[in-house]
């Protein structure tokens, strides 16, 4: 096994661990009145993060690692722990609103609105550059930004319809 093979293995492993948080916190929170919001797109997120994935185990299983990318990298782990930890129960992958709950506002939400969607950015562009495929940074994150776009403003006015502020 390379480093590199390595580092993809456990990127899958967090990815598919996550994916069984959210539904099981998707889960809870339809149950207590949530709905959920931007449905229409989530299959395009799904169909980009797999094909973005695929495309380093494709083109970078076997590459040379970029150690201070990977570091970078590792560092917007930190912080993505950061923010489910903030989140808590009401992290999902998708827009769920729990009406009249407050935002959250603890952890990273004090400084950002939308912190997860900058780390997310940024994993997008990190990681292929640490197994030093640059053309599928560029075009995984140009096609991410058109992503969040409509993601984004869908969360927005979500958010603005269904909570109260603390």
């Amino acid at each position: 096994m390379t480093s590199a093979s390595i580092i993809l293995a456990l990127v899958t492993l967090q990815r598919l661990g996550e994916l069984v948080l959210s539904r099981h916190n998707t889960s809870r929170l339809l149950e207590r009145g949530a709905i959920e919001v931007g449905a229409g797109h989530y299959p395009l997120l799904v169909v980009l993060h797999a094909a973005w994935l695929i495309t380093l185990w494709t083109f970078g299983w076997d590459q040379q690692v970029n150690w201070p990318a990977l570091a970078a990298f590792a560092l917007l782990q930190c912080l993505r722990l950061w923010v489910l930890a903030s989140l808590g129960s009401r992290w999902t992958t998708r827009i769920i609103v729990l009406p009249g709950a407050p935002l959250v506002t603890a952890g990273p939400y004090r400084y950002l609105s939308h912190p997860n969607y900058v780390i997310v950015a940024g994993e997008i562009a990190l990681l292929p550059l640490a197994l030093n495929l640059p053309w599928p940074a560029l075009l995984f994150s140009v096609l991410n930004g058109i992503a969040l776009a409509v993601r984004i403003r869908a969360e927005i006015r979500a958010l603005a319809a269904c909570s109260v502020t603390p």
